[in-house]
């Protein structure tokens, strides 16, 4: 995972500043033996260079608690493989989950990874076929296609239960989040990460906004699964 950094431009603001984020976002029954846990809820903000228009992929962000309880329950996730894209190209899953890439396209994938929390070769595969892979290391894997340098998406691992990832509008919520001390953490493809300490109370916190910052961003080539560059002409070509 890209290194944790709190930069220049990357802020977090809740209420009652920076040192305890109170807020009101609980369940707000009275009975507290009712409540099984608190809201955590906000909106991750990533202006454009150059104006003021939201981001349009805010909904490729990942929102997760660090020192949280564990994992939820091992599941089977999907991405498809559609005109050279994957597709959706952010997945994230509980440790322990299997993704399957199924392959649409009338020609041949070669989907891998040399991400340290998972590597693996899922070799080439034509039209209709579909390869899976058990991630059972929490963290950030980058997918490539070996034919297709263009061609990128991420799994992120989980090891807590409390993740999400926020609407088009950039809004999200965590629900029934235990009182206590926690890490919050917000990754974002083309930012950066975010990382700060959060304390939770009975009553939630609300009005959360996680600044991101992708000034920064630009494309940088990967190399193959062998090490070595790609030919000049891949991605290029008709198939």
């Amino acid at each position: 995972m890209r290194g944790t950094a709190l930069l220049a431009g990357v802020c977090l603001v809740g209420p009652g500043g920076l040192g305890g984020l109170g807020g009101l976002g609980g369940l707000g029954h009275g009975d507290a033996a009712q409540v099984r846990g608190a809201r955590v809820a906000g909106r991750i903000i990533l202006p454009e260079r150059g104006n003021h228009t939201p981001s349009p992929d805010l909904g490729t962000a990942v929102v997760w608690l660090e020192r949280a309880p564990g994992p939820a329950r091992p599941g089977v996730a999907e991405i498809a493989i559609n005109d050279k894209q994957f597709v959706p190209g952010v997945v994230v899953v509980p440790v322990g989950s299997t993704v399957r890439f199924t392959n649409h396209d009338p020609f041949d994938h070669n989907v891998f990874s040399v991400s340290e929390p998972s590597q693996f070769d899922l070799g080439e595969y034509g039209r209709g076929e579909a390869k899976e892979w058990a991630f059972t290391r929490p963290g950030l894997v980058r997918v490539f296609c070996n034919v297709h340098p263009r061609m990128v998406a991420f799994v992120q691992v989980m090891a807590t239960r409390h993740y999400t990832q926020p609407g088009r509008d950039g809004s999200f919520a965590l629900e029934d989040v235990p009182p206590g001390a926690y890490t919050l953490r917000v990754w974002h493809p083309r930012t950066p990460d975010v990382a700060r300490d959060l304390s939770v109370g009975p009553a939630g916190v609300s009005g959360l906004e996680v600044q991101l910052d992708a000034r920064g961003f630009r494309w940088v080539p990967h190399k193959n699964k062998y090490g070595k560059d790609y030919p000049t002409n891949a991605g290029r070509e008709r198939y």
